[in-house]
């Protein structure tokens, strides 16, 4: 066993007070690049009612998120996405979530986000908050374009625990190689990781995931001055 530590973050109202894959295709729908807007935005919200009931599946959120991928060219993606960097995730940041993850790197603890959102929002996300490594959902690219499929097995419920544990391989190492395992989540969605890390922390957690705590003695930390609609 190894003294490092390593730390894990969820991306969506754990470090951000917002979901970044809602607000993506909010985003797209608000600016007209989502089909029908209105039909977009009702898809949308059925997605995160699903979601915030631990009842939506990988493939449910693919059909709708990855397909907004598959509609247009990455040079058009791109140049979007950092309008939807400059417009709704850098203002939505706040201090205490930048303070924690810059504590743990500090530390010299290995840190990745691990999201289910995808790869194609998240990066650009993990990267303003410095963390080295991003652990996402990956939409499968073929032949210069995004299908609309998942590649792999996405980082959703324990699909999260499958992904932790297959980059960790790649490194030669186990979660059990930590002195301590931190994973920050504020989703029932994932209790799966949050079971086998050592160091389980209920952070801005839903009223399940708060209860769930309570019952098994998991630490709690709320770090937003303010969370957004939990459709958000």
């Amino acid at each position: 066993m190894t003294s490092r530590r390593i730390a894990l973050f969820d991306l969506d109202h754990t470090l951000l007070p917002l979901d970044s894959d809602y607000q993506w295709a909010d985003f797209l729908a608000r600016t007209g690049r989502a089909g029908d807007p209105e039909q977009a935005r009702r898809r949308n919200d059925d997605l995160m009612d699903q979601y915030n009931r631990g009842e939506l599946t990988a493939e449910q959120a693919a059909e709708f998120m990855l397909g907004l991928l598959a509609a247009h060219s990455p040079f058009e993606l791109a140049a979007w996405h950092e309008e939807f960097m400059a417009q709704v995730i850098r203002p939505a940041f706040q201090a205490r979530p930048r303070e924690l993850v810059e504590k743990h790197l500090a530390a010299g603890d290995l840190c990745a986000v691990v999201t289910a959102t995808n790869s194609f929002v998240t990066a650009p996300i993990a990267r303003a908050f410095g963390v080295p490594t991003l652990i996402a959902t990956d939409p499968q690219y073929v032949a210069g374009r995004y299908t609309g499929r998942i590649d792999g097995t996405p980082a959703f419920k324990e699909g999260k625990v499958v992904r932790v544990n297959q980059w960790l391989a790649g490194l030669g190492l186990t979660l059990a190689d930590f002195s301590e395992s931190y994973f920050y989540s504020d989703s029932v969605n994932d209790v799966p990781l949050l079971e086998v890390v050592t160091q389980p922390v209920a952070t801005n957690p839903s009223p399940r995931l708060r209860a769930i705590a309570a019952e098994r003695g998991w630490q709690v930390l709320d770090l937003f001055d303010h969370m957004e609609d939990a459709k958000s």
